[in-house]
């Protein structure tokens, strides 16, 4: 397999909370003002109904006060290899990708399996803003307003059988609308799963938006999950499948190269990586590195998920 550069971004400045909540506020005014506007027929209904729900997010009880990453670089910076592996590939080529309309096949053990609309799944949930740190195992990272609502609240209306012990989600498979897919890059779709207790933690997070507009297509439109204790490939875009399944599932990038990436991912300064140093990062906007925290500084409310494990050896 084929080695990857990993440009250095520029610079930016990161978002002072304030200019972050003025624009909040302008967003939510334009975002009433298109809707009282908008013909019948000039835009889908439900792409209204997300923004306007994305829009009137409030905060959760969960975030940080750290600073913002700018939300310029949090848009243009990331890795969605079915784009391309380029850090700006995935803003340049994912505007083709067509989210509306969009459903999600649950499936497995579950005792009300189905295909459901995007409107079907977000339907029953209040959104809510979470500002999480974003650790990618590059060793970088970014602080991201997130919109959405907890996992486990889905997952409950499904009905998950005795026999589910783990979750497996599945990313749109579409070459025509995912350029990178048409290369050996990975055995697609990409894959990932959680433990069925790591899925029912209350910091997991099903997102539709960012920063209080709704969910960039590069970013993972129109649903993708935040688990923000693990490293950021975990946490899986544009899903189109959530699997309740008795046996551990595979990651794309633990079946690709099992040496570099576990089944767990959580974030651990004391675990070495072959190729980049993960005893410190480098937070996106600012000068030099800081030091990472373990579980990605949410210790004290995952820790006890992982309570007698040998986390060198379930990396």
């Amino acid at each position: 397999m084929a080695r990857y550069r990993y440009p250095v971004p520029p610079s930016h400045e990161i978002t002072p909370r304030e200019l972050y909540a003025q624009r909040r506020r302008f967003m939510k005014q334009a975002a009433a003002m298109l809707g009282a506007a908008a013909l019948p027929g000039l835009f889908p209904s439900s792409a209204l109904a997300w923004r306007d729900q994305v829009a009137d997010a409030e905060s959760g009880r969960f975030g940080t006060d750290e600073a913002l990453t700018d939300r310029e670089t949090a848009m243009s910076y990331n890795n969605f290899f079915e784009f391309g592996t380029g850090k700006e590939d995935p803003r340049k080529h994912a505007q083709q990708l067509r989210t509306d309309p969009w459903s999600v096949r649950i499936e497995g053990e579950v005792d009300r399996p189905g295909v459901y609309t995007l409107e079907d799944i977000l339907k029953p949930h209040d959104l809510e803003e979470r500002i999480y740190r974003l650790r990618c195992v590059e060793a970088w990272s970014m602080v991201i307003p997130w919109v959405g609502f907890p996992l486990r609240n889905l997952l409950q209306r499904f009905e998950p059988t005795s026999r589910a012990r783990f979750v497996a989600f599945e990313t749109l498979h579409d070459p025509e609308q995912m350029p990178g897919q048409r290369r050996d890059i990975l055995d697609w779709p990409y894959r990932e799963g959680l433990r069925l207790d790591e899925a029912m933690h209350p910091l997991t997070l099903l997102a539709v938006g960012m920063y209080g507009e709704v969910l960039p297509n590069q970013n993972g439109a129109p649903l993708r999950l935040v688990v923000p204790w693990k490293y950021g490939f975990k946490s899986i875009k544009s899903i189109v499948a959530i699997r309740l399944v008795e046996e551990q599932p595979v990651g794309s990038w633990e079946a690709s190269q099992p040496r570099e990436y576990g089944f767990y991912a959580n974030v651990n300064p004391n675990v070495r990586h072959p190729r980049w140093h993960q005893a410190t990062e480098r937070r996106l906007g600012e000068r030099g590195r800081r030091r990472t925290l373990m579980f990605n500084g949410y210790e004290e409310q995952v820790a006890a998920l992982y309570t007698g494990m040998d986390l060198e050896k379930h990396f």
